[in-house]
């Protein structure tokens, strides 16, 4: 007997699993549908911010920078061990948008939005401020103020772990051949020839949104698709502090330089038009010369392509609003039920951002809420993701308690456990006393104990999920190293499939 559900989703980034997680919590059965791993393509693929796009004000998009800037605090409060604050500094450029118009827009950033948290703006004097020490000496003058770092590939399994612990039924490496809707039902066929059916179904795929349509009896998208790649680079740590910078750029644009995994840092993001599949996007090198030549007309020492270590590229599936650049397309969303409803009710997912996922996931399942009288009201605005049941301000104190309990980690590791699992350190840690438990070392600090926590608590399968999505150890891992987990990747995979 196939299986039935009340909402079946299409979609493992940040929208679907939010969609997820939101509509089980209200008493709905789900099913979500991901043709590859959670995580693999947009949402992973971000600058990692919570913020409200301080260069939105530009384009006049204010309700969706207030929407934004609100959300910060309330994620902050739900996921404190994979999201923090951040102070990022804004040098004057001279020939570029003059001071009052910086100060003016970072006054808006600062009071639109409800801050009550974070720290608001100041004026910095960077000749003699120690962030103005890795800069050139002609950025005499800048801006400090606040947004958000997020771990973006881990806030999409997070809201999939949730989701299944209250119940939803998530399935990675799982794609729709077809849907068809017949006698008040939809009907999804799965890459493995089975089949789910469901009595709403929602349309998160991203990119892909369109496609899915066509699967649907060929049906056509209300609302055309702009995809817009985002590139980014990382290179060996560049300053030593935590604050990011974000810097103007003659064509209009504006990159950041961030603080990345304690010895690198991040540049990006480019914005490119992205002809072809979404199924291949790569920075270009175009892409990657533009980043290390912006962030070098700032910085004192030039950075050049041969200083990359990793660059990442994601596509982002903008609404077509006719805007002339692609930086100018807007990164509001738009939610619409396909045709009149007679054909099955079928929500399309158009457009978002990774701040606004919660507010996304929200408004959606009020809109499914429509066809079930009984669903509850919203809640995903107080409750914690898996692991952030703590203050906003204790992570150290809980990075020394798990180092007191396990003191064979060290503050190192024990840091690291926190920042990616929270409160779930303890549980992956219960019952081991030294560390010759935790099995072999892949590399980097990286044993067995862990990699088998994220087979089962975490829905990775392969090397990739690892070591790109549930921790960005691949930074420090070396090709053997990497292959060796692989192998013992597919030796676990294969005993439990004859298992």
């Amino acid at each position: 007997m196939k299986p039935q559900f009340d909402l079946i989703i299409i979609g493992g980034g940040v929208n679907g699993c939010a969609i997820a997680r939101d509509a089980v919590g209200r008493g709905l059965s789900v099913c979500l549908l991901e043709k590859n791993d959670l995580a693999s393509a947009t949402s992973s693929g971000s600058t990692k911010l919570f913020h409200g796009g301080l260069r939105y004000l530009e384009y006049y998009e204010f309700g969706l920078v207030r929407k934004a800037l609100k959300e910060r605090e309330v994620l902050l409060r739900n996921m404190p061990h994979i999201s923090w604050p951040m102070r990022f500094v804004l040098p004057h450029h001279t020939g570029l948008r003059p001071a009052w118009l910086l100060r003016l827009g970072l006054f808006l950033y600062d009071y639109i939005g409800g801050r009550k948290i974070l720290p608001a703006t100041k004026s910095l004097n960077l000749s003699s401020h120690m962030l103005g020490a890795p800069l050139q000496a002609q950025f005499t003058k800048g801006f400090e103020y606040s947004d958000c770092w997020v771990d973006d590939a881990r806030l999409v399994m997070l809201n999939a772990k949730d989701a299944r612990a209250r119940g939803a039924d998530i399935r990675t490496r799982t794609e729709v051949t077809h849907l068809d809707f017949k006698d008040e039902m939809w009907t999804f066929d799965l890459n493995d020839g089975t089949q789910v059916t469901g009595k709403v179904a929602v349309n998160a795929a991203g990119p892909w949104v369109e496609r899915v349509l066509k699967k649907a009896e060929d049906r056509k998208s209300v609302y055309s698709l702009r995809l817009v790649r985002g590139s980014h680079i990382v290179v060996q740590k560049l300053f030593d502090h935590d604050r990011a910078y974000i810097f103007q750029q003659s064509d209009g644009r504006i990159i950041f330089a961030i603080p990345y995994e304690d010895d690198f840092t991040l540049i990006g993001t480019t914005d490119a038009e992205h002809e072809g599949s979404p199924d291949t996007v790569a920075a270009s090198d175009a892409e990657v010369e533009y980043l290390c030549k912006a962030a070098s007309e700032y910085f004192k020492t030039p950075i050049k392509t041969a200083d990359v270590v990793w660059n990442y590229s994601a596509v982002r599936p903008l609404i077509n609003d006719g805007a002339k650049s692609a930086a100018a397309a807007t990164r509001d969303y738009i939610l619409k039920w396909q045709g009149d409803g007679s054909r099955g009710p079928l929500l399309n997912i158009f457009g978002g951002k990774i701040t606004t996922h919660r507010k996304l996931a929200e408004k959606a399942v009020d809109m499914v809420s429509e066809h079930f009288p009984k669903a509850s009201k919203s809640w995903t605005a107080v409750a914690h993701l898996p692991g952030g049941d703590f203050d906003v301000d204790g992570v150290s104190a809980l990075t020394e308690k798990l180092v007191s309990t396990f003191p064979f980690l060290g503050a190192d590791r024990a840091a690291r456990f926190i920042r990616l699992y929270g409160t779930c350190a303890f549980e992956l840690m219960d019952g081991i006393t030294s560390l010759d438990q935790m099995g072999h070392d892949f590399g980097a600090g990286l044993t067995e104990v862990e990699v088998q926590w994220q087979i089962d608590s975490e829905f990775a399968q392969s090397a990739q999920d690892v070591l790109w999505r549930r921790t960005k150890m691949g930074l420090r891992l070396s090709k053997d190293e990497v292959s060796a987990l692989d192998n013992w990747l597919k030796t676990k995979n294969l005993s439990q499939d004859q298992g």
